[in-house]
C-alpha cells in the first residue's frame, strides 16, 4: 500500500494541510504548524502562499 499526501480530515485547523503533512511523515502536527508559522515569518509570506497552493491542490 502506498502512502499518499492528503489533507487531514481529523487533524484540521484551517484546511488540513499541516495535519496531512504530519500524518504523511509521522510527525506531530503541532511541530509542522510551528515550522510553517516560523518559516512564514522569516520568509516574508512565501510559505503562506505555499500553504494556500497546497490547500488547493492536495486531495482530501
Amino acid at each position: 500500500m502506498t502512502k499518499r499526501l492528503t489533507k487531514s480530515a481529523t487533524d484540521s485547523i484551517l484546511f488540513g494541510v499541516c495535519g496531512g503533512i504530519a500524518e504523511y511523515f509521522g510527525w506531530d502536527s503541532t511541530l509542522v504548524r510551528v515550522i510553517f508559522i516560523v518559516a512564514t515569518i522569516f520568509s516574508f509570506s512565501s510559505f503562506a502562499l505555499l500553504y494556500l497552493v497546497l490547500a488547493v491542490i492536495m486531495p482530501r
